[in-house]
């Protein structure tokens, strides 16, 4: 393992249905991961709390609106990530979050393949290294 690698600070939310169920969507043909399944969101961008990130990237990825007030921390994961970015090793930190309230209708953006699942449906998908402890998490 390379020593000081640089952190990636990501966001990512858990959003429920009536049922239960959790939004995933697949990741991209041109991203890092291509193809597995992840919770929405991404990077925080410099000047930008966690909450105004996420908010952001919902926006972005499934045209919702998404209050600030809306957003609540859950837990976290911490994972080196298998491949260099510009050459250097980087230190994924992920913060999800509960998004309990959104406006619009989630229409994704970015990934053509979106699904709602059970917690417990969750470990038959492939997705993120870092995700899986979330994943975990979330069926306790």
């Amino acid at each position: 393992m390379e020593k000081n690698p640089t952190s990636l600070w990501v966001v990512a939310a858990v959003m429920r249905d009536d049922k239960g169920r959790v939004f995933l969507q697949k990741r991209p043909e041109n991203k890092n991961l291509a193809g597995l399944w992840e919770f929405p969101g991404g990077k925080i961008d410099a000047g930008e709390t966690p909450e105004i990130a996420l908010a952001r990237e919902l926006y972005e990825e499934l045209s919702i609106h998404v209050r600030v007030e809306d957003i609540a921390p859950i837990t976290f994961a911490s994972e080196i990530l298998p491949v260099k970015i510009a050459g250097k090793a980087k230190h994924l930190i992920l913060l999800l979050f509960d998004v309990h309230k959104w406006n619009g209708e989630v229409i994704a953006t970015e990934s053509l393949e979106t699904g709602w699942f059970f917690p417990h449906e969750m470990d038959e998908l492939k997705m993120p290294p870092a995700d899986i402890p979330l994943v975990k998490f979330l069926q306790k």
